[in-house]
């Protein structure tokens, strides 16, 4: 049996891991014949091989024994020469202390913060470092980026998720020393020509706010503060651009957040970043996170997400508002392929796509069907059912778009700006909304625009939309629409159907 025969049969179902709902398979990387990943929230690191099948559950963490928990949630890894470096966090050992009112409860005082290396010529796993603060309820920034510095041969590691302990870190491989370089979180990151590029994630409730890049030689931070209204090509502004998944291409970083990406030169020499919105529906959850984008045939290859984050018990009413807009599904997960100026759904998933990785003409994707919980949400067991499906690389390139459809309500666009969605290969595209009160039509912006680069701003037009009745698009398919409604019913039901 070959190595994707293999991976294709694995399929975890809920098991012991306390933690907040689903983690979902995260790391996921083919390198020397190894393919590696973390199944999260089991806290199992797995490398697999034509000659050998290990796996590694966090014993070397902790002083403690008993179960781990957790593990990676944001696809900390990078690979150098003959070793895999992952990072992320975990219960070492996990700490569940049951449920009251039907609110569930851990203690952090096991979390660890964490970089291991799996050397394959050795077959053996290593703990570099290791970050705790030992606390009840708040814990040592995740390690959610790793990225390899070929310069003076250093990673470059991503902080955000936590209490203390955030920023940019810097690891020397040969000595192991680790050194806080920039004091701005920052969740995600990419090389960007011989620098490397970071969100600046401050607060998570305000989402990304700029953008800090490392000069790979020098180490001179420069940060880029964004202004999305001014940056958008439609001239909206997003909610919550929660910091996605970020790569480079085109003498460009590609930063995703929830609502878009922020495309162009962080420094501005060639030009400035422009924002377009992509998969924006408003205020629901709907977002490029906690997964992956990756160069693909020279393209670039990233998924949206429907179900990443949900809330359940809510404690105040800021949470009332994020389980409102959490748990509102609004369509599948989808794989977005980008050619600039063409961006193009290729396939369609359920809950999430935590990551994926090509493997020869193969593209192996990772997904889950649960959702990443919070506040007193804590469960003792890893909610959801996380496997493996295969999907082809030449598909990708060539196919056409996939059929799709998503559904909001007025609530959660208002008199916004939302939208991005990309029409290329759709012959029937279309938009209808419906309510129930008595009005018989609104008035309708269309936004459409492309990828190209430099980005140009949108073209606009104004149509009035009856209640009831459906809008063709076709004179938009080879276009990214985004769209804005006058005085919109709150209740009203707006569908897009994409075939």
């Amino acid at each position: 049996m070959d190595l994707i025969d293999r991976i294709t049969n694995f399929r975890y179902t809920p098991r012991y891991g306390p933690e907040w709902g689903s983690g979902g398979i995260f790391g996921l990387m083919y390198h020397k014949g190894i393919l590696y990943f973390t199944l999260a929230f089991e806290a199992e690191t797995y490398f697999i091989g034509s000659d050998r099948s290990r796996i590694y559950k966090f014993d070397l963490v902790g002083v403690k024994p008993g179960p781990r928990s957790g593990g990676d949630t944001y696809n900390a890894v990078e690979a150098v020469d003959d070793n895999i470096y992952f990072g992320g966090w975990v219960h070492a050992p996990a700490i569940y202390l049951g449920k009251t009112d039907r609110r569930g409860r851990i203690l952090f005082h096991n979390k660890f913060s964490h970089i291991h290396s799996y050397d394959i010529r050795e077959d053996c796993v290593k703990v570099l470092w290791t970050d705790s603060i030992n606390h009840e309820s708040e814990w040592a920034g995740e390690v959610s980026e790793i990225i390899y510095n070929p310069v003076d041969d250093g990673l470059f590691i991503a902080r955000a998720d936590g209490h203390r302990n955030l920023g940019i870190y810097y690891m020397d491989r040969r000595e192991g020393r680790v050194t806080c370089i920039s004091s701005l979180p920052g969740l995600k990151g990419t090389r960007y020509l011989d620098q490397v590029c970071f969100d600046a994630t401050r607060n998570w409730v305000r989402g990304v706010e700029a953008i800090q890049t490392i000069d790979l030689t020098t180490k001179k931070l420069e940060v880029k503060e964004i202004d999305y209204r001014s940056a958008a090509v439609d001239g909206g502004d997003v909610w919550w651009p929660y910091s996605g998944c970020a790569t480079s291409a085109y003498s460009r970083i590609f930063f995703f957040v929830r609502g878009g990406v922020m495309v162009g030169d962080p420094l501005g020499d060639i030009e400035e970043l422009a924002f377009i919105r992509l998969f924006d529906f408003g205020y629901t959850g709907y977002s490029p996170s906690r997964t992956m984008a990756k160069p693909i045939a020279g393209g670039i290859l990233v998924a949206f997400n429907s179900y990443t984050h949900g809330l359940i018990h809510p404690r105040n009413d800021f949470e009332r508002k994020l389980k409102e807009a959490f748990n509102f599904i609004v369509g599948p997960s989808i794989l977005l392929y980008i050619t600039p100026p063409i961006a193009r759904i290729v396939s369609s998933f359920g809950a999430r796509i935590t990551g994926f990785e090509s493997l020869g003409r193969e593209l192996i994707i990772a997904s889950s069907n649960e959702a990443n919980l919070a506040a007193d949400d804590a469960t003792p067991i890893d909610t959801g059912v996380r496997g493996f499906t295969l999907l082809s690389c030449d598909k990708i390139v060539a196919s056409g778009s996939q059929p799709v459809c998503f559904q909001i309500l007025g609530r959660h666009i208002e008199n916004n700006i939302w939208g991005g969605i990309p029409l290329y290969g759709y012959r029937e595209p279309r938009i209808a909304v419906t309510s129930k009160k008595r009005r018989r039509d609104t008035k309708l912006t269309i936004y459409s625009y492309d990828l190209s680069l430099p980005a140009f701003k949108a073209e606009v037009d104004s149509y009035v939309v009856k209640y009831g009745e459906s809008m063709d698009l076709s004179p938009f398919r080879d276009s990214i629409v985004s769209f804005k409604f006058d005085d919109i019913d709150l209740d009203a039901k707006i569908k897009i159907h994409l075939s």
